[in-house]
């Protein structure tokens, strides 16, 4: 599990970015892979799957 935060998320149309606590790289988030609700700099747990553009964040939890 990687940890990092959520650096914004757009809630009306359900995705946003987090930003990785080590590599400092922003990921792609959809409300679908959610666990919890998020919001702006909310600190979260996240794994990386491959999307259509890219990895994206997936199984996104708060710590």
């Amino acid at each position: 599990m990687k940890e990092g935060k959520v650096k914004f998320f757009n809630e009306s149309k359900g995705f946003g970015f987090i930003k990785d606590n080590e590599s400092e790289k922003e990921y792609f988030v959809h409300v679908s892979g959610l666990i919890d609700e998020i919001r702006e700099n909310d600190e979260v747990t996240f794994e990386l799957k491959e999307g259509k553009k890219g990895l994206n964040a997936v199984n996104v939890k708060l710590l």
